[in-house]
């Protein structure tokens, strides 16, 4: 198992729920993503080198949701620094046009230009 990181990463400041694929039931929340991944934050650990189906409810205009389907393998969870959660890495297989579109969303949506603040 690796440590060191090869892509950025990109912090979500407040979390978008993920669910199972096939049974339509919560099992977390996104903490965070990147190009060929993402961080599960959950209240119980996943199993590791196991695929699982998920799906992204993503916020549209009007009350709406857009669903990103994703097959995933969890390559490591451990307890998070909060009690009773656990975050999960994932890596996505074969990640949809819609993911990466969602990431790029997400990082200009929360990026900051410090050289377009107005003083």
């Amino acid at each position: 198992m690796f440590t060191e990181r090869r892509i950025e990463r990109h912090q979500l400041p407040y979390f978008l729920q993920v669910f199972n694929r096939i049974t339509d039931k919560p099992i977390g929340f996104l903490g965070n993503v990147s190009e060929d991944g993402l961080m599960l934050i959950s209240q119980l650990p996943m199993m590791i080198d196991v695929d699982f189906e998920l799906c992204l409810k993503i916020p549209a205009a009007q009350g709406e949701f857009y669903m990103i389907d994703l097959t995933a393998t969890c390559l490591w969870s451990r307890e998070d620094v909060n009690p009773q959660h656990y975050d999960s890495g994932f890596r996505v297989q074969q990640p949809p046009e819609e993911y990466g579109q969602l990431i790029s969303a997400l990082l200009q949506y929360f990026s900051f230009d410090p050289q377009q603040a107005s003083v």
